[in-house]
């Protein structure tokens, strides 16, 4: 017992200094090499911590090495833009002045729903106020808001404005979302007036279409840009 209380000791305080070395960034702020770095570290002191059987050696040297490896990958990473591409990727354009990059979300492998999340995450809910959206390589989206939407305090220069509302997601990729219909008083055939209006004759075609409360639309064709428009609705059918 005694010996398995020093083991797991010894490996412990190893394992700090690791982590330690490797510096003070949360697991959503690791790059891709640090991440999988991390989930064999946690693997391999499990082991020599439980199996009194397997000498201690054969948990410390592994976890050495891969601090030694830690620190060429970080350090040639620093060295070449090339090879921090290839161990980290590269930073990608999901929202630009035209809207959504529809094939930068095929190729992120991430839904509509997936930016919405994050954006909202950065302060942001409808698409409109945003003029770039960057996917980073440690899988935070960073937002760039339109000029007229950067922030500022209305009380201070005295400007009467409408609340705020949240904006409903309608369409996602193509998909009619019933519930948000339901939600909104919204039925098809208003949404066929609307796609009338932005002259999108498919359905299937639609990548987001978004409506809030003062009848504010935004909706966007694949691998086209945007549109926005205001319809007559204050919170139930169209008329």
């Amino acid at each position: 017992m005694l010996t398995l209380i020093i083991r797991a000791t010894l490996i412990y305080l190893l394992v700090l200094l690791v982590f330690r070395i490797m510096g003070k960034r949360q697991i959503g702020q690791m790059q891709p090499f640090e991440l999988v770095l991390t989930l064999i570290i946690a693997d391999l002191a499990t082991i020599p911590m439980t199996e009194a059987s397997i000498p201690i050696l054969h948990g410390i040297v592994p976890l050495i090495t891969l601090v030694v490896v830690h620190y060429f990958l970080t350090l040639f990473s620093k060295k070449s833009i090339k090879i921090n591409s290839i161990l980290n990727g590269k930073p990608i354009l999901i929202i630009n002045p035209n809207g959504i990059d529809y094939n930068s979300l095929q190729d992120l492998d991430i839904t509509v729903d997936d930016l919405f999340e994050a954006i909202r995450e950065s302060g942001y809910f409808r698409l409109e106020e945003i003029q770039y959206a960057i996917m980073e390589t440690n899988g935070s989206i960073s937002v760039l808001p339109k000029s007229a939407f950067t922030p500022v305090v209305n009380s201070n220069l005295k400007i009467e404005t409408d609340e705020n509302t949240l904006p409903i997601t309608l369409i996602s990729e193509g998909s009619v979302i019933k519930e948000n219909l339901t939600i909104a008083k919204i039925t098809k055939f208003d949404i066929e007036k609307i796609m009338k209006k932005a002259k999108i004759p498919n359905l299937k075609d639609v990548l987001v279409l978004t409506i809030n409360k003062y009848g504010s639309v935004y909706i966007q064709e694949k691998n086209q840009p945007y549109k926005t428009f205001i319809v007559d609705y204050k919170g139930e059918n169209l008329t």
